[in-house]
């Protein structure tokens, strides 16, 4: 593996991880919900469409991050297979970022799942 390749790979993750946080940053704490009145208070409904709103902007987003990892994938080995001069480095590299995408997205999916079944076994 090349050296830029793996610092590219490294900034990736770096600027995965600021996205993250700053992700747990905004959704993290919401503040009093409560009707009240005062500056910086949200009711319910307004704090659950803006959760929501986000949640699903978040979603969208990743899901097209892992669509464009894997339509790289797809396009470098098309390359590679024409016989184009692209490096079978690149090529691997590419494929190893899609799958590691997509079996990222699958455990989340599959935290979320698990969350939500746990939150509509609970006794009200």
């Amino acid at each position: 593996m090349e050296i830029s390749s793996a610092e590219s790979l490294l900034s990736q993750v770096r600027d995965y991880q600021a996205k993250i946080a700053s992700a747990r940053r905004d959704t993290g704490d919401i503040g009093a919900i409560s009707g009240n009145g005062l500056p910086g208070t949200q009711t319910i409904d307004q704090a659950s469409g803006t959760f929501s709103s986000r949640l699903n902007s978040a979603m969208v987003s990743s899901l097209n991050e892992v669509n464009a990892l894997q339509q790289t994938s797809k396009n470098s080995q098309e390359a590679f297979q024409m016989g184009e001069d692209i490096p079978l480095t690149d090529v691997v590299m590419n494929m190893q970022k899609a799958s590691l995408a997509f079996e990222a997205t699958v455990q989340v999916r599959n935290k979320v799942m698990q969350a939500y079944q746990e939150i509509m076994n609970m006794p009200v």
